[in-house]
């Protein structure tokens, strides 16, 4: 007989303001992602705080009435978990925490701590624990206890080391040796890398969520996770891959997100080497979304931060089927046009357009709709830069329209 699993969710509450920068409907939109940031870690958000204030409080981030507000409830209504939608220094972590009697989190934190959910193999954990080490240094203020025996003996008696400077010591130990793991792991990667050939490689870039994994599985017919939560990959997987009868190598990174972790940038850029290398990129947005374009500009600055933006790109618009315009009756004058209520080919005719028309691909991974078009744009695209690479090879790789179909893998 099957055990019934319960999965009990932490009950929580989230945090954010209204600047200057950042008004009520692009905060409305952060606490979005936030909420469903929060339901992919395991927690369930019962209220959303906001507050409009000119800057954060550099002691609070909120306000004093407000952040009173934010105890009495997380009190009368037994909260586990505060968050707060961007990162909060350390003094202002340690002055809610005298506040509020419960477990204070930031958006970096619980980016961290979803990113070590997710992590499968040794190289992605290392990863994640140093990212998790260089947030946690500058935050070190007793909130554990020693992690080891201060040594004694000769030159070691007297008052000696703090226990804050003791910790502070072992983290920075526990940076520096999982620098050189990772350097280690990376001379290995770079030597596989090496090791695969002359083959093309294309690298799958995008928003986290927007469905890069299931587009994978659906043209190297592989097996991938898939999961409709945010980072639902973290190790790069590299298939080969054949279309008509072209190999190639065909590779699923990490997704990107708004105010993603500094930390986790700077330690997952290793893994993303090996969208440095690719030959080209296919930037896969999620069009159902409706601050796709956001998400498009969001990738672009990584992409640019790693040096990658200089790749042939194809952009392909996934989720057409899940797509749906804000209804804008005929007979309403006073609401203004706006991209929310254009159609899909009223879309197309915008910015769009401009990419060029080899490459702006509009499909649907799950339904596979639009899905031989898009066969025959990526089979293009990785013919020229094999055929430019070795032009000895044209007579093997025709073009798409005369391949036959039962050559394919």
């Amino acid at each position: 007989m099957l055990e019934k699993i319960e999965h009990s969710f932490e009950k929580t509450v989230i945090v954010g303001i209204i600047t200057q920068n950042q008004d009520e409907e692009k905060l409305k939109e952060y606490l979005d992602e936030l909420e469903f940031l929060t339901y992919t870690a395991g927690g369930e958000v019962v209220k959303r705080f906001s507050q409009k204030m000119e800057k954060p409080n550099p002691k609070t981030f909120v306000g004093t009435g407000k952040i009173d507000e934010i105890n009495h409830y997380v009190i009368d209504n037994a909260i586990s978990t505060v968050i707060f939608d961007d990162e909060l220094t350390p003094s202002q972590q340690k002055n809610i925490s005298k506040i509020i009697d419960c477990k204070i989190l930031d958006r970096t934190n619980l980016i961290l701590d979803i990113f070590a959910q997710r992590a499968e193999t040794s190289y992605a954990r290392t990863q994640v624990e140093l990212a998790q080490c260089q947030y946690l240094l500058p935050r070190l203020s007793g909130m554990w206890t020693h992690l080891e025996r201060q040594k004694g003996g000769i030159g070691m008696r007297g008052p000696g080391e703090t226990e804050i400077e003791t910790d502070r010591r072992i983290v920075r130990d526990r940076i520096s040796l999982l620098k050189d793991k990772i350097k280690a792991i990376d001379k290995q990667m770079a030597t596989q890398r090496g090791n695969r050939g002359a083959m093309v490689r294309v690298a799958l870039v995008g928003y986290t969520n927007v469905g890069k994994s299931t587009l994978m599985n659906a043209i190297g017919k592989s097996d991938v996770f898939v999961e409709n939560k945010l980072f639902a990959t973290l190790d790069t997987t590299v298939r080969k891959t054949v279309i008509r009868n072209l190999p190639f190598l065909l590779s699923d990174t990490v997704g990107f997100i708004r105010k993603l972790p500094t930390q986790l940038v700077d330690s997952f850029k290793s893994t993303l080497d090996e969208v440095r290398e690719a030959d080209l990129l296919l930037h896969v947005v999620d069009i159902s979304h409706p601050e796709f374009e956001d998400h498009i500009a969001s990738v672009n600055t990584i992409l640019k931060d790693i040096k990658a933006d200089d790749k042939p790109i194809i952009m392909v618009f996934n989720k057409i089927d899940a797509y749906k315009p804000v209804f804008l009756a005929e007979d309403d004058l006073m609401t203004e046009r706006e991209p929310k209520h254009y159609s899909l080919e009223e879309w197309k005719k915008t910015w769009m357009h401009n990419v060029g028309e080899s490459n702006a691909l509009f499909i649907s991974a799950t339904n596979k709709e639009n899905f031989e078009v898009f066969r025959e744009k990526v089979y293009d695209a990785v013919r020229d830069v094999h055929i430019t690479r070795f032009p000895y090879n044209n007579f093997l790789y025709p073009e798409y329209k005369d391949t036959v179909e039962e050559t394919e893998d």
